[in-house]
């Protein structure tokens, strides 16, 4: 197993820990939940990991620059020494920020990721009718000698209890892609599988009205940059096909009486649990 799998198999089982006691609840109580405790975390690495001394320093520098550019509001020479005495400690207050921004960014991409499968995609409906494409690696016929050129390649699709297929595979040779309509007949976790000449790989789809759940829209053959953007699933076993793909609706949570993008939302309330704690946890930001 690649070990980017292992890392995300983990994470993905931690987060099914930490989301286990908020299935119950509405997404946006458990996303102001997870905004609350990733604020905390952030002040605690922010604490541990910059030179506080030196931000607050650099802080009282731009602050009394703004009030020499109030105070000597009529002389031009002193406003452009101040404001180039604020620009620097601006630059300087950005260098110390970047530290401990350096320690949290990987566990932060991380963490987006792990959330926008939770909170990014709406589950199908029964009824609707969602597409299914397989993509093939550009030399996919080198996997699959048997196939003549020209030729389609030998696809099945096997569906569980549940899902059925409304079409045969539709070859798109110029994209490499197979496609099949899918009709969710019942709500429920499935998973399919597509046979490729002696090769099966399998997909999941998940059909539920709203709510927080791990929804994959791709599988992907194992890049560094899918493995960190796509952590729900396993990445694709050695063999023609690159990628499998379901095009999930794009959820949306409540707030202040509006629908918004998970994302905004999370960072709305972490800045605010950010600043409404830093003083608790004696942070300066």
């Amino acid at each position: 197993m690649p070990r980017m799998n292992v890392v995300n198999l983990a994470l993905t089982r931690l987060f099914d820990l930490v989301f286990a006691p908020l299935a119950s609840v509405p997404p946006f109580v458990s996303l102001a939940i997870l905004s609350l405790l990733v604020a905390m975390g952030m002040l605690w690495v922010f604490k541990r990991t910059s030179n506080q001394t030196a931000i607050a320093a650099a802080k009282d520098r731009i602050t009394a620059g703004v009030f020499e550019i109030r105070l000597f509001n009529d002389d031009l020479v002193q406003i452009f020494r101040a404001q180039g005495g604020i620009l620097r400690h601006n630059l300087t207050y950005f260098g110390l920020s970047l530290v401990p921004l350096a320690w949290m960014i990987l566990p932060f991409v991380l963490l987006m990721a792990q959330l926008q499968f939770r909170y990014g995609f709406d589950g199908f409906h029964v009824g609707d009718e969602p597409l299914l494409t397989v993509e093939l690696k550009p030399d996919w016929r080198a996997d699959l000698p048997q196939v003549d050129e020209g030729a389609r390649p030998p696809a099945e699709l096997e569906t569980p209890a549940g899902v059925t297929s409304e079409t045969p595979a539709v070859w798109l040779p110029a994209k490499n892609e197979l496609a099949w309509r899918l009709a969710p007949e019942r709500e429920g976790s499935y998973e399919v599988a597509v046979k490729l000449g002696d090769r099966t790989y399998t997909k999941t789809l998940q059909v539920a009205d709203g709510g927080v759940a791990k929804r994959s829209p791709l599988r992907h053959d194992g890049s560094i940059l899918d493995a960190l953007l796509y952590p729900m699933e396993p990445s694709l076993p050695d063999g023609p096909v690159k990628a499998i793909r379901l095009t999930y609706p794009d959820a949306t949570v409540w707030f202040l009486g509006w629908q918004w993008h998970w994302l905004i939302v999370f960072f709305v309330l972490s800045v605010v649990f950010a600043f409404a704690l830093k003083d608790r946890f004696g942070v300066t930001i």
